[in-house]
């Protein structure tokens, strides 16, 4: 839906309705784009927020691969003497 700026003066409570439902509502200024009314996402609250970041861990846990330790992670560096190759 495109709206000129003047035109939206008289309608704003009805184009932030539009837009709050999804509809895309373009502003318009001499017939070009100017502003896009887009409603605000809600924050997740503190549980919400909990979920996600479990999920995510989950997620990691099951992608990562056991690797050599730290303390055998350059050995290939060196040579069976333990001087550098």
């Amino acid at each position: 839906m495109r709206v000129s700026v003047s035109d939206a003066k008289g309608k704003l409570t009805d184009l932030v309705r539009r837009a709050e439902a999804g509809d895309e509502v373009i502003l318009t200024r001499h017939g070009q784009p100017a502003v896009r009314l887009v409603a605000i996402q809600a924050s997740p609250d503190r549980a919400g927020r909990r979920k996600i970041m479990e999920a995510v861990a989950r997620a990691g846990a099951a992608k990562s691969v056991q690797g050599p330790g730290a303390a055998r992670s350059q050995d290939f560096l060196y040579g069976d003497d333990g001087l550098p190759e």
